[in-house]
């Protein structure tokens, strides 16, 4: 609203407002260079939500009794769907079986003559982190807004109450409002809980270490001492922007793709989830999206070439394609390559 809209109607009249006018900001948002997005016009997808704002707006003030009869944002020409698709960036995910080979390499101690692959080396400090992104696939802001109280040890499950998030220059702890429900649960699998029970550990050393420079702010993934510059800060929450840059080295190491940010891990789950045979209903709502499986399958299911493969080997089996290969033969086309012009057929005129 502030950066996009009331920059440049800000002072129009409502009852001024036209869809011809609005056209017009669309179009003037598409083309002209924003400085809130690296001196890039903003995207389609984003312009269309400005245009959903605008339309909210409009239909608290559009009815018989109101300021306007009818709402000119619903005759609007929005970017489209299909405009968006068509400039979504590549966005990669990792199989079961890589996602296993990254987690095992995070888990190895570096053997530097001070590790002891314990606690008390740094070289371990982000590992239970990715791990609970590609455990559990929640937000970045959300992983980090985890807190000890709102987990259940018995029942293997995670209240996400808090997120981190950023506010100008500064982070801080906020509320989880996301997806409209407050204190959302998800389940977990007794493996992450022994992983989360050795980052506990591992705080607690911390805690001894920086005594009362440590300030406790509950939270499960906290400030620790590693290049602890501003020492009040230790025990608080961390950079969101700094915790993705250390993913990013971690991403260089693996020789991953330069678009697979933390939010990869979360696409990763749910499109291999999916691909598995996961109940669609279960994944959805562990994902929480408030549209339902139809929103998850639309938005998150990925089509990979093996899987494409498989399919059409299941359609060749079920029509008995098979079965049609000797009749192929019998038109003299066997044993030659595909490439070979005389492989191909004569046709009458």
């Amino acid at each position: 609203m502030h950066l996009h809209i009331k920059p440049h109607i800000g002072d129009v009249l409502v009852v001024e407002v036209t869809d011809k006018l609005l056209d017009a900001l669309y179009r003037q948002l598409e083309t002209n260079p924003c400085r809130t997005n690296h001196g890039k016009p903003l995207g389609p997808k984003t312009v269309l939500h400005v245009h959903n704002i605008i339309s909210a707006a409009l239909d608290t003030v559009t009815g018989p009794t109101r300021l306007l009869t009818f709402n000119p944002a619903h005759y609007a020409q929005p970017p489209t769907e299909r405009q968006i698709r068509a400039v979504e960036p590549d966005r990669p995910t990792l199989t079961d079986a890589e996602t296993k080979r990254i987690l095992s390499d995070i888990w190895t101690p570096c053997g530097n003559r001070r590790c002891d692959g314990g606690l008390t080396h740094h070289c371990l400090r982000d590992a239970p982190l990715w791990t609970s992104y590609a455990a559990t696939g929640c937000r970045r802001s959300e992983v980090l807004g985890w807190m000890w109280d709102l987990i259940n040890w018995d029942e293997c499950s995670i209240t996400l109450g808090w997120v981190v998030i950023e506010e100008g220059n500064a982070f801080l702890l906020r509320k989880l409002t996301k997806d409209g429900e407050d204190d959302a649960v998800i389940y977990v699998d007794r493996a992450l809980m022994d992983v989360l029970w050795w980052q506990w550990e591992r705080q607690q050393y911390e805690k001894e270490v920086l005594a009362d420079l440590w300030v406790d702010h509950d939270l499960v993934f906290a400030r620790d001492s590693y290049k602890l510059f501003k020492q009040s800060n230790a025990g608080g929450p961390q950079d969101p922007e700094k915790v993705s840059a250390r993913w990013r080295t971690v991403r260089s190491r693996q020789a991953l793709h330069e678009a697979f940010s933390l939010q990869g891990w979360r696409r990763t789950k749910i499109t291999n989830d999916l691909e598995n045979k996961e109940n669609p209903v279960e994944v959805s709502a562990n994902a929480r999206h408030r549209s339902g499986p139809g929103f998850t399958m639309k938005y998150y299911g990925q089509r990979r070439a093996d899987n494409t493969k498989k399919l059409a080997a299941s359609t060749a089996n079920r029509i008995g394609l098979a079965g049609a290969v000797p009749a192929c033969r019998r038109t003299g086309l066997a044993g030659r390559a595909p490439g070979d012009p005389s492989s191909l057929p004569v046709l009458a005129p």
